[in-house]
């Protein structure tokens, strides 16, 4: 902690920032005037705050009058090691002219009077908390809805800030029953509560150590807060969430009307996982962990969520295993001891069968929807597109690109086109591994996986027996792959089956023998579970077989590279997913590099197909375009 505190400083001693000339935008404008006076940690000081906003798609001037909000504000530095950063985020509360908290829309969202500019400072994408919570709004469970905006200061332009709802009780935002200090009756005492596991906890310790590190977690008073809650509510939702724990905790913890089930709410409890795992969020599950309960009449069960700060998640994290696209989030303790670490529950969970039969339905539903790899990137490419002008100003403020700012993983990328390919890539692999690594029990109705997908076939010879290598991801619904052998590639005969693995994906092998020195031509024929097959392109193995061809990166858009070979006659065909024969071409793995590049240059997405044969090997490669 000491060091992190020490490298915070240095980031903020250290950082250097310009001053940027702002006259219009086409994001809205906030201005913000504390009279010159410094904003503070708490409490909140009066300052005012006008909002130029003319519409999506419209030119907003600083000149133009304030139409989406002007008036008074109270305001204070928000956030916990974000302080130690020179672009500071800020709570604000909107108030009237006597200084009292009012409800006002913002960008349309429902009237509230307490709202956050939340600062992407080391989050050089700008979105990670955005794509979070878009997730999980998605999803069905509420999260903050958010809105990129420019920020003036008592004059000086300070960046892009995204403006966000922060998380209340209300009915527009977490939406539980109000709880006044006199509800003590037997149904109003049991909602509504927010409550948190969080740094700076106030409240109750949880009766059960967590797993590795041994210590016990300490909850925080959300809502009602420390200074309204009674000491029986306190007393109430205390004993309701050591239910829960006790019932997670006991042998019976699976039984559908005494175990966890009975105080928790599974399915937000799944969304709550996928959004930790998909991010993997190295403060997941055990900082800024939001829960909420409402009234027994209209819900007696605890909600996980909302889900909150995102900002050092999505491979933006140096320590703990943060950075990495492997491995399971929830299993921090075993990777990581720090002071601050995850329940038992999520451990707990995942030994329970029907939990993760239900997360696997949940996982594949989303995969078709939200968690599509074309509906990421779409959602990535609207922020990238939406922010393109302003980026100039903010990163000319704030040149932080290519710096290390605490807690970047290295290599850290030049540019902000770098930061997002970077950002593309994780995440493919990350759901890549998701895919391949979530578990495989039972049967899902209405519910499809992602078809399978051949990602490598290849074949060597020695010694007269042949070796067939291939690897696929998203194995749902699959029975497994027949093997197809040729000497004409045009008769073909099954020379074997392999089953497929009980997981999502894996690696496969095959040896087949043959005699003599002619050449071999295989292919691999999916067979799903309801009968059905589709066959693989043809390889070709020759007596001269040697080390396969690889394709880099894959996936990728572009500088790709071929290795593997140092002949000089390597006969290349590239096949579209269509499959349509697109080019044949000769030459080296040099020359086929600069043809492949130049031939996919501006092409669709897609699962092309790459054949690359010499005299010593033969190589069919699935090159993912994104």
């Amino acid at each position: 902690k000491h060091i992190y505190a020490i490298l915070l400083c240095l980031v903020a001693a250290t950082a250097l920032h310009a001053q940027v000339t702002l006259t219009s935008s086409n994001l809205p404008i906030v201005v913000i005037n504390t009279g010159g006076a410094t904003i503070p940690d708490e409490p909140k000081i009066n300052a005012t705050m006008g909002i130029v906003y003319n519409g999506d798609s419209v030119r907003n001037n600083v000149t133009d009058p304030f139409n989406e909000y002007n008036g008074n504000i109270g305001i204070e530095v928000r956030g916990q090691s974000s302080q130690g950063f020179p672009m500071k985020s800020y709570s604000i509360e909107l108030r009237d002219q006597n200084g009292d908290d009012q409800d006002k829309s913002i960008f349309g969202l429902p009237e509230e009077s307490d709202w956050v500019l939340y600062a992407p400072y080391t989050d050089k994408t700008l979105m990670h908390n955005v794509l979070a919570y878009k997730f999980s709004n998605a999803f069905g469970q509420w999260a903050a809805h958010t809105k990129f905006v420019e920020v003036m200061l008592n004059g000086e332009y300070i960046g892009i800030y995204v403006f966000m709802e922060k998380i209340k009780r209300d009915k527009g935002r977490v939406d539980i029953k109000k709880l006044e200090g006199g509800d003590t009756t037997a149904s109003k005492i049991t909602g509504g509560y927010i409550y948190s596991i969080d740094k700076n906890a106030d409240a109750w310790y949880s009766p059960y150590r967590t797993l590795n590190v041994g210590n016990y977690i300490h909850y925080k008073w959300e809502y009602p807060k420390a200074e309204d809650i009674t000491e029986g509510q306190k007393a109430y939702i205390q004993s309701f969430s050591d239910s829960f724990e006790t019932a997670l905790k006991s042998d019976n913890f699976q039984d559908p009307q005494t175990g966890f089930r009975n105080f928790a709410d599974e399915a937000s409890f799944i969304d709550y996982f996928i959004i930790n795992e998909v991010s993997r969020n190295v403060d997941g599950y055990r900082i800024s962990t939001y829960l909420h309960k409402d009234r027994n009449d209209v819900n007696r069960k605890i909600i996980a969520g909302p889900v909150w700060d995102y900002d050092i998640a999505f491979h933006n994290a140096d320590y703990c295993n943060g950075s990495l696209s492997t491995g399971w989030a929830f299993r921090f303790n075993s990777v990581c001891n720090d002071t601050y670490t995850i329940p038992f529950w999520w451990n707990r969970f995942m030994q329970d069968t029907a939990f993760e039969a239900h997360l696997r339905c949940r996982w594949q539903e989303l995969r078709k929807t939200t968690l599509s790899f074309a509906n990421i990137n779409r959602l990535i490419d609207s922020v990238v597109n939406v922010t393109a002008e302003a980026r100039e100003r903010h990163f000319a403020k704030w040149p932080v690109l290519g710096v290390y700012v605490w807690p970047n993983p290295y290599p850290i990328p030049r540019t902000y086109a770098g930061e997002i390919k970077t950002l593309k890539q994780w995440l493919y692999d990350r759901i890549t591994w998701l895919d391949q690594n979530m578990p495989h029990i039972g049967a899902c109705s209405g519910a499809s996986a992602p078809p399978v997908q051949l990602i490598s076939l290849s074949g060597t010879r020695s010694n007269g027996i042949n070796n067939l290598v291939w690897k696929a991801v998203n194995e749902e619904n699959l029975d497994g792959y027949e093997v197809q052998y040729s000497t004409d590639g045009k008769q073909y005969a099954k020379v074997g089956y392999v089953a497929a693995n009980d997981k999502y994906g894996g690696n496969y092998t095959f040896t087949h023998s043959v005699t003599g020195n002619s050449s071999a031509m295989y292919r691999i024929v999916v067979v799903s579970s309801d009968g059905t097959s589709k066959a693989s392109n043809t390889i070709q193995v020759s007596s001269l077989s040697k080390a396969g061809f690889a394709i880099s990166p894959n996936p990728g858009r572009g500088q790709f590279v071929i290795s593997g070979s140092n002949a000089s006659g390597i006969t290349m065909k590239v096949v579209s997913p269509d499959g349509k024969l697109l080019c044949t071409s000769k030459g080296n793995v040099t020359s086929l590099s600069a043809t492949l590049n130049n031939l996919l240059q501006g092409r669709s997405a897609g699962l092309y197909t790459v054949q690359l044969t010499d005299d010593t090997s033969a190589q069919s490669i699935k090159l993912l375009l994104q």
